[in-house]
């Protein structure tokens, strides 16, 4: 994988091959990246990520210029990486190990971008859960967005606070916010 823009644009980071792991790809980071810095000012805003895996949109987030990163993964490797990486880039990714649906139910912090992809044979009742348990419990600022990543056999145009969606071959990029809001 590599980084795409930023301060450290074309930086190739290699993964351990045993984690457990399906990195977004280039062309769909890109193209999430693009439709991101529409929104937001990147320096600006506050991110979750959840199922970080090898943290690959975590370094893109900060590359860009973001200081508040928080990468969330049950694997302990993964979390290593994570740390590893970002310390030798000096990077400002703060890392949680914990199951992504225990912290959405105690996590007290509001994010303007909650990005999450699990994995790709989720259930569409655990992909509810995702949107549900951050909607309850107040982890996305108003006028922020959560992005669940998925596979294009998944549909969640049904779930609450769906807003729209983008495709890029196998992957699907769900957009959720507050109806009041209307980000897109």
């Amino acid at each position: 994988m590599r980084i795409i823009s930023g301060e450290f644009k074309g930086r190739r980071i290699t993964a351990p091959k045993q984690l457990p792991v399906r990195p977004t790809t280039d062309i769909a980071k890109e193209a999430l990246f693009n439709i991101l810095n529409n929104l937001y000012y990147l320096d600006d805003i506050t991110v979750l990520d959840l199922f970080a895996g090898t943290g690959n949109i975590s370094y893109e987030f900060a590359s860009r210029g973001c200081t508040d990163i928080t990468a969330v993964d049950t694997e302990y490797g993964c979390v290593k990486f994570i740390n590893e990486t970002a310390a030798s880039f000096e990077m400002p990714i703060k890392t949680i190990k914990a199951d992504v649906f225990k912290l959405l139910k105690t996590h007290k912090h509001a994010y303007t971008v909650i990005f999450a992809d699990p994995p790709y044979e989720f259930s569409l009742e655990q992909f509810t859960e995702i949107v549900t348990s951050v909607f309850k419990n107040n982890l996305l600022s108003l006028g922020g967005v959560l992005i669940i990543e998925h596979s294009k056999h998944t549909s969640l145009l049904e779930v609450d606070n769906y807003s729209y969606s983008k495709n890029y071959g196998g992957s699907v990029f769900s957009f959720f916010e507050f109806p009041e809001t209307g980000v897109n």
